[in-house]
């Protein structure tokens, strides 16, 4: 073992399978004991961290990557996108719930072929890998059959990253689907042994049916060994009937994710809470759909694990740091706009941005129960890194608060290596063999037949929903002609 000069930067072809690669002079956020390391280095070896600190000793012939100036992070994870909507970037950027619901749920979900879930998960993968998410769990709730299951994840087999496949479909009944012969083929077929680069998970709502039939849905994710996510807390949609049912039931554990959860009562936090779950946030869809104010200020109340996802591309983008960063402020604005309802004043913030980088990377990590393989960057874990490095860019220097820094300075430009799964897939800036064309002109064609689907008319008229006009309203304060210090300054 040595500690050798500096090297020449390593070019893209070099990083082949089974050689070493160290990450030098780093500031290294581990989200783990000791904390921040400045000055630090990471190994990476085959699909292993294998040591972090500063001035490691490494193996000869170990690839040396200069992360002067940088910040290495664990991969970020997104728990909650709807991934297969991504062919659809942006066309939903007006709407309302009402409009999505109307849109997906009631219209236009039927046209959508198993070759439009591939392209949009396709291109969301790619994403995903390219701004530093290494880790996605692919709420599916457009898979209408196990032909629109094989579609998804062959899109996955495609890009170099970390999935999980939560299967669903918004036009069928969860308890029947969930317990068919051809689900349960699927699920052999693609899942018959422990892969932590592709999982499985049961996506699936409570809308708070008297007769509770989705409980058949939970029985089935137990007997398979599955996770359940679920959207709870969404405003007039999935309200606290459906979690007093599940709680009733006894199926509410560490196992269930209950994504938004921002409309809730005091009692079904806390039965959340009891029970072990975890709350995803999402907060740039929170904030816009109206689901609710967003979670993170009143799950933190009740000790509840908070993760952060992206939703929909349909609306909003996948950039990460935009989530982080919408999420702490929000939590503020909320912790402040209570103060003053109280007559008081906000003196120091509750969240910190230290505990939004921990949602993002191990708040995700615990939600998909893999927080023993991912999440932090601590010898043993999969390789899953982020490095934050652009000597261009003004916003990334000084650095002085590194947690502050990836939340609130740094963004998707400067997002310069991801490793999955100790696989570097973007260096320098650049994915590596990971060209966009041949994905691109997969969703034109997606696009081109929602499109000739819809009609031109309707096309647009979706894209554009009608709003009514706001009232004016009446403004007291006029001057006339008769006013008295009119007059006067007229006069003088």
């Amino acid at each position: 073992m040595s500690t050798p000069e500096p090297a020449a930067a390593p070019r893209a072809e070099d990083f082949v399978a089974g050689r070493p690669i160290v990450f030098r002079n780093a500031t290294v956020i581990t989200v783990d004991s000791p904390g921040v390391i400045e000055g630090g280095d990471v190994l990476v070896t085959g699909e292993t961290i294998t040591a972090v600190g500063p001035q490691l000793e490494v193996p000869e012939g170990t690839l040396e990557i200069d992360a002067t100036g940088g910040i290495i992070t664990p991969g970020f994870i997104d728990t909650h996108r709807h991934m297969w909507q991504t062919a659809l970037r942006g066309y939903g950027g007006d709407w309302a719930l009402t409009q999505y619901f109307v849109f997906y749920y009631l219209q236009w979900g039927q046209v959508f072929r198993p070759e439009d879930v591939y392209a949009g998960n396709l291109l969301s993968a790619l994403e995903s890998v390219d701004t530093g998410v290494t880790t996605t769990l692919d709420w599916s709730h457009g898979l209408r059959s196990p032909e629109y299951g094989e579609a998804a994840i062959q899109a996955f087999r495609e890009i170099p990253g970390r999935f999980v496949l939560a299967y669903g479909n918004y036009l069928g009944a969860p308890w029947e689907w969930s317990n068919s012969p051809e689900f349960r083929d699927f699920v052999t077929k693609n899942f018959n042994a422990p892969d932590d680069m592709l999982g499985l998970a049961l996506a699936f709502d409570v809308p708070g049916s008297p007769e509770f039939p989705e409980l058949g849905a939970f029985q089935a994710a137990r007997e398979l060994g599955l996770r359940v996510t679920t959207h709870a807390g969404v405003w007039g949609a999935t309200t606290d009937t459906g979690i007093t049912q599940m709680y009733d039931a006894g199926v509410m554990d560490d196992t269930i994710t209950y994504v938004h959860s921002s409309s809730l009562n005091e009692q079904s936090y806390q039965k959340i809470a009891a029970t072990g779950g975890t709350v995803s946030v999402a907060t740039e869809s929170e904030q816009s759909a109206g689901q609710g104010y967003p979670s993170s200020w009143a799950i933190r109340h009740y000790g509840i694990p908070a993760s952060i996802s992206m939703d929909t591309s349909v609306w909003w983008s996948a950039d990460f740091f935009s989530a982080m960063r919408a999420t702490l402020s929000a939590d503020r604005s909320r912790d402040h706009l209570e103060a003053h309802a109280r007559n008081e004043t906000i003196v120091a913030n509750r969240l910190r941005a230290e505990d939004v980088v921990r949602m993002a990377t191990m708040g995700g990590a615990k939600a998909l129960g893999m927080e023993d393989a991912i999440g932090s960057i601590t010898p043993g874990k999969k390789a899953d890194l982020l490095l934050i490095k652009n000597d261009e860019s003004p916003a990334m220097t000084p650095i002085l608060h590194p947690y502050a820094h990836v939340v609130y300075q740094a963004g998707t430009a400067d997002v310069h290596t991801v490793v999955v799964n100790g696989k570097i897939v973007k260096y320098e800036g650049k994915r590596i063999g990971l060209p966009l064309k041949p994905i691109a002109d997969k969703v034109a064609a997606s696009v081109e037949h929602v499109r000739s689907q819809l009609g031109e008319d309707r096309w647009f008229a979706d894209m554009h929903p009608e709003i009514e006009p706001d009232a004016e309203i009446e403004n007291p304060y006029k001057y006339t002609s008769g006013d008295a210090h009119v007059t006067a300054a007229s006069e003088g």
